[in-house]
């Protein structure tokens, strides 16, 4: 499966966006909950990874936000949050991780 990285770098920190390749371009609406993966793609897509570059960025960063199965899968196998962690908007995980 497809994953989407893009680093976001300002003077604050890093910024690292993670979305499922086959999630772009949709949106997701459940209940007040609503997330537009279409609209707001450039947030996302910036290359096309593997999960061994989305473990090597995960490892200095500010905040994180990841959408779907995979790419929500790799931040809880790299121990960066726990299952209760998880949000779901139409059975779609998703997750933000902030360093304090």
């Amino acid at each position: 499966m497809s994953l989407y990285l893009k680093v976001h770098e300002n003077k604050e920190g890093r910024v690292i966006a993670v979305c499922d390749g086959d999630l772009i371009g949709k949106v997701l609406t459940d209940g007040n909950a609503h997330m537009d993966l279409d609209r707001y793609r450039g947030f996302y897509v910036g290359k096309e990874v593997e999960d061994g570059e989305v473990k090597k960025e995960l490892t200095t960063f500010s905040s994180i936000n990841m959408v779907g199965k995979h790419a929500v899968g790799i931040a809880l196998e790299m121990g960066l949050a726990n299952k209760q962690d998880v949000m779901y908007i139409k059975n779609i995980p998703y997750i933000q991780i902030y360093k304090i």
